[in-house]
């Protein structure tokens, strides 16, 4: 048993040094020293810090016309409302329009602030003066109707209400629609038969050069419409319909105006289609429409689409009540055919010429009076959206 303690006693030395051995690696294979790589976190880290990160908020811009409502301050508190409620939204922009600027100048400062949504809540003038910045960017456009006529939102099927509105332009998909553009007395070169042509795109167009950070920059004679722009009797209506009739019955108050100045003076034109020859007319009204139906179910063209590439021209030339009878009796039948005191044309381009100068509306705004007036379609320029199912009334009428 003696003579084995030594045995034993080497064997426990060497077991001893083969520990501090193991524990000194184990040691300096842990140490974070100078040149030491750190270990690499899980790759669930990485993902759950990106989770932990929120994407940014979208932002719209909302032009607002005061003179529509009653209560501007709940009429602002119900647009942040409603914009507040979608998720993904930052709290909304909203400018209002003045008597000095319909429109133009906010949908310019909307565009440069790089907002997602630039939303139009007024009637059909408010709409105009934003798309007429908008067109032919990449910024879409949301349709909020308070005025009287909201034709272009009734061609689209939009909600009628504000609220319901703002749900489309918020959730809704984008749609390319055609702009008309209608420029008064144009200079030679803007009515050459070179700017007539269907396929010419250059530097006298309204919307050439166009950028997301600016809008368009047309000439001061040329502006945009979305519905329909007229001469003569279709503007004189337009110019003596008081808003106060229009705040009162609505748009019966076209209507009524409409009726007291049927037997107007009727005028000579010449009508050039896409630079071709001038066709002759004595007429009451020259109206272009980009789309065709009006308030009450009426449709004035019946060919006409948003989206078509297309220009609807009518002339309507009756000479007195009986004249006025069959226009109407055709126009309420929805004959997309002519008549012998109504004329239809298609095209991208005319130009009106006229004896002496009309008044000429845009929309439902009056603009001046004119000798000369060329209309042009740009196809699908401006984006507007839309929630891609039409509303209308038991009978199948748009609203």
């Amino acid at each position: 048993m003696t003579d084995s303690w030594p045995v034993i006693a080497a064997i426990l030395g060497l077991l001893l040094i083969i520990g501090v051995g193991v524990a000194l690696a184990a040691n300096w294979g842990g140490s974070r020293g100078r040149h030491a790589s750190p270990k690499r976190p899980a790759r669930s880290t990485f993902r759950q810090a990106q989770d932990d990160v929120p994407p940014p908020k979208k932002r719209v811009a909302v032009i607002l016309n005061p003179t529509k409502f009653v209560d501007v301050p709940a009429a602002h508190a119900l647009v942040r409302e409603t914009v507040l409620a979608h998720d993904g939204w930052d709290e909304p922009i909203i400018s209002e329009t003045t008597l000095e600027d319909p429109g133009f100048g906010q949908a310019r400062a909307a565009l440069a602030d790089g907002v997602d949504l630039v939303c139009a809540i007024g009637g059909d003038g408010t709409v105009r003066a934003v798309a007429h910045v908008l067109t032919g960017t990449s910024t879409p456009m949301g349709l909020i109707p308070a005025g009287t006529g909201n034709l272009m939102s009734r061609n689209l099927g939009l909600p009628l209400d504000v609220a319901g509105g703002l749900d489309v332009a918020l959730t809704g998909r984008n749609r390319h629609i055609d702009v008309g553009w209608l420029t008064m007395d144009p200079d030679v070169e803007q009515a050459s038969t070179e700017e007539l042509a269907p396929d010419h795109d250059g530097p006298t167009e309204p919307d050439v050069g166009a950028d997301d950070a600016h809008g368009s920059d047309p000439a001061p004679n040329q502006h945009a419409f979305l519905v329909m722009a007229g001469l003569g009797l279709d503007a004189s209506i337009m110019h003596a319909t008081t808003e106060e009739a229009k705040a009162r019955i609505g748009w019966a108050a076209y209507a009524a105006t409409g009726a007291r100045n049927l037997l107007g003076a009727r005028f000579a034109t010449r009508l050039r289609i896409d630079g071709g020859e001038p066709i002759a007319h004595t007429a009451r009204t020259i109206v272009v429409g980009n789309c065709g139906r009006l308030t009450g179910g009426i449709t004035l063209m019946p060919d006409a689409e948003v989206d078509d590439g297309i220009l609807d021209v009518v002339a309507v030339t009756p000479k007195g009540i009986v004249g006025w009878a069959g226009v109407a009796v055709h126009v309420l039948a929805k004959r997309g055919q002519n008549h012998p005191k109504l004329d239809r044309y298609r095209c991208q381009s005319i130009l009106v010429s006229l004896d002496a100068p009309q008044m000429v509306e845009i929309d439902g705004d009056v603009i001046g009076e004119a000798r000369r007036v060329r209309f042009e379609v740009r196809p699908k320029s401006l984006i507007v959206r839309t929630s891609g199912t039409a509303v209308s009334d038991d009978l199948g009428r748009y609203v």
